[in-house]
């Protein structure tokens, strides 16, 4: 078929599209098309012809409604118009404060408030009951099969010996599939997001904000990375604890969360039984 064919409809009539930018309805051919294989006739790009000629800033300004937008369009001219010896004018102290973010601030953590955050979570890891390993069986190989899903959802497995097996399932990292066969339930990723939410990005050690993950029982003293045994940490407490006991860190003085710790998201309406039981 040939492009005028392509733009027309069994009527004879132009093919109409939106633009995206000035939101107008104008005919096919003003549309760019797509180039690939898959290309079809409707394969038209979203901005018009003449909307593609714009700047960036020109096409906010264009499909902002009753003036927005436009603001930053006429600064960006100002700049552009005003001469080399000229300085930019600055915005006043309450001008500056109306752009920068404002994040919610915590209250300074109090010893009573961190030891009533350590002891919820000692209560939701005690909820996860050990589950029964009677039924796990060495293969031929006297090993037992591991199996699990990457952060892409590619599967994979490998073979663990019983006593890691027993101890991933007892501590609700992993099901047993049947006697010689268990099943990682998180990605590393998945596993990362569960125990941030279930503390509620709150450190287990100072009460400050925390992204990273620590192991209570060191992986150096053969912990291992199951919910039982990890938990929210803060990056500098997670460098400090290094492979001490969690009894020794506190006991030796836990650092006051810095500043920026402080600041975070309000995660109040996480609710407490983020569990998987």
């Amino acid at each position: 078929m040939t492009e005028p064919q392509q733009s027309r409809n069994e009527a004879g009539e132009p093919l109409m599209k939106k633009c995206t930018y000035c939101q107008e309805l104008k005919p096919l051919a003003e549309f760019q098309r797509r180039t690939g294989r898959r290309a079809g006739p409707y394969s038209r790009r979203g901005p018009c012809r003449s909307c593609r000629g714009l700047a960036a800033q020109e096409r906010v300004a264009t499909s902002a409604p009753s003036g927005e937008g436009m603001k930053p369009l006429a600064a960006s001219m100002t700049r552009h118009n005003l001469g080399a010896g000229e300085a930019v004018p600055s915005l006043d102290s309450s001008a500056q404060s109306d752009l920068l973010p404002h994040l919610p601030r915590r209250k300074p953590v109090t010893d009573k408030a961190r030891e009533r955050h350590r002891q919820r979570v000692r209560n939701l890891l005690s909820r996860l009951k050990p589950a029964d390993t009677r039924a796990l069986r060495l293969n031929r190989n006297g090993m037992i099969r591991l199996r699990g899903k990457t952060d892409q959802g590619r599967r994979w497995h490998q073979e663990i010996e019983l006593d890691l097996a027993m101890t991933l399932v007892r501590e609700r990292m992993a099901v047993i599939v049947n006697p010689y066969t268990v099943r990682r339930l998180y990605s590393n990723k998945e596993f990362r997001q569960y125990v941030l939410k279930r503390d509620r990005y709150t450190c287990f050690f100072c009460g400050g904000y925390g992204d990273t993950i620590d192991h209570l029982l060191p992986r150096a003293k053969g912990g291992h990375t199951t919910p039982v045994n990890c938990v929210c940490a803060c990056n500098e407490c997670n460098q400090v604890k290094a492979a001490r006991d969690v009894e020794e860190f506190i006991e030796s003085g836990v650092p006051l969360p810095s500043p920026h710790n402080l600041e975070s998201p309000d995660d109040s309406g996480t609710s407490e039984d983020t569990l998987h039981t």
